[in-house]
């Protein structure tokens, strides 16, 4: 129904903002991403998806700074029993690349910061979006050429789970790991990431 809006900014809320286009004021929910890029008073382009809920009997517009995120959120509303505001908690705190890495990796651990999904929730995100990533989604990343090289998961699979269990969050561990080029043995890619993470300070 809508590709994008663009218009002059005139309100920007804790989760949505307001587009005054032609006339006419577009009010959209945001993640905090495509939030924290709007200035008020200048003008702006969201890429938008409309939503019509026929249980609820509510309309809404979303808008997005890219069109990465407004793909992924429409990945996350092919998922059952995932909704608008679970989809939109999600880009809220993790990236495009994020959400791809995890799901390469089966990290559902970095699914632990978004409020109102539980473990068996991202488990379930993992299985069904599984086939609707692509390397293209980690941004150009060590691991997107790995997964684009047809290279196995597994070890960086492992090395995130162990930097979890050292104390970090998935989504942090993630990160690290995505930064790290391909190494032989899972140690050597561990340690790597343990170098990155502190040249990060973490």
């Amino acid at each position: 129904m809508y590709a994008h809006i663009k218009g002059t900014v005139e309100e920007i809320g804790q989760d949505r903002a307001v587009l005054e286009a032609g006339g006419v004021g577009y009010e959209l929910q945001c993640p905090q991403p495509t939030l924290r890029a709007l200035r008020l008073g200048r003008e702006h382009r969201l890429y938008v998806h409309f939503h019509l809920s026929l249980s609820q009997d509510v309309m809404a517009l979303y808008g997005f700074e890219t069109k990465e995120e407004r793909a992924m959120f429409r990945r996350f509303l092919s998922v059952s029993r995932i909704g608008p505001k679970i989809a939109l908690a999600v880009l809220s705190n993790l990236s495009v690349s994020d959400v791809a890495a995890a799901i390469f990796t089966g990290n559902a651990a970095a699914f632990d910061r978004v409020p109102g999904m539980g473990r068996k929730t991202a488990a379930r995100v993992l299985l069904e979006l599984k086939e609707k990533v692509s390397p293209e989604d980690m941004a150009g990343t060590p691991m997107a050429a790995a997964a684009a090289g047809g290279a196995s998961m597994d070890m960086r699979s492992e090395a995130i789970e162990a930097l979890v269990s050292l104390g970090y969050d998935g989504v942090t561990a993630g990160r690290a790991v995505s930064a790290v080029p391909e190494c032989g043995r899972v140690e050597e890619m561990i340690t790597q990431a343990l170098r990155e993470l502190a040249s990060r300070g973490r």
